[in-house]
């Protein structure tokens, strides 16, 4: 969306990340002046699934180009309210998918009675709108949510990292002897 946007021509983002540039103008954006139709409503499952959404989106840029009468790669003069509408629907979609799975989890007895933990992580650790809302879920169901700082959300390896030296400090899953056990280069 970010790439869609031209946001690295934007002033305020030329030097950020696609997504920290939308989080960055959907601050300021009014997400009600654009909408979007949330994706998998009809599937009462708990898989995510960005394609359709990302469908609607580029459509909607490029209907609102048409009406300003820019070429595509021009900044939208409503490039926050883009934003932040684009923002707020990842956000409802990935909190309603994790509420399912929740509910999924609780049912079928795949959780601890007590202090349930909702983890997240990844890129999407890092957005404070997304956090908060995914914050909320986990309070309202009384679920500990479990995030690594932000600055540690957008590299693999830190977060792979960051994970072992949670798993070694509570002693789960850690190998305590290699003896016994070979692995060869591919």
């Amino acid at each position: 969306v970010a790439r869609r946007l031209s946001l690295r021509k934007h002033p305020e983002c030329h030097s950020m990340a696609g997504g920290k540039a939308i989080e960055h103008l959907a601050q300021t954006g009014n997400q009600d002046l654009v909408t979007f139709r949330l994706p998998m409503q009809q599937y009462r499952n708990c898989n995510f699934s960005f394609s359709g959404l990302q469908n609607l989106i580029n459509n909607a840029i490029g209907q609102k180009e048409k009406e300003e009468g820019i070429q595509e790669g021009e900044i939208l003069s409503c490039v926050k309210d883009v934003a932040a509408a684009v923002q707020h629907a990842v956000a409802v979609h990935i909190i309603q998918r994790t509420y399912r799975a929740m509910l999924f989890c609780i049912k079928n007895s795949m959780l601890p009675s007590k202090n349930a933990t909702l983890v997240v992580s990844g890129g999407v650790a890092s957005n404070q709108y997304i956090r908060k809302g995914l914050q909320n879920l986990a309070d309202a169901n009384d679920f500990a949510l479990l995030c690594p700082p932000p600055r540690l959300c957008t590299d693999n390896g830190v977060m792979i990292a960051w994970n072992g030296i949670e798993r070694l400090r509570a002693g789960l899953g850690v190998l305590q002897s290699t003896a016994g056990i070979r692995y060869e280069p591919r």
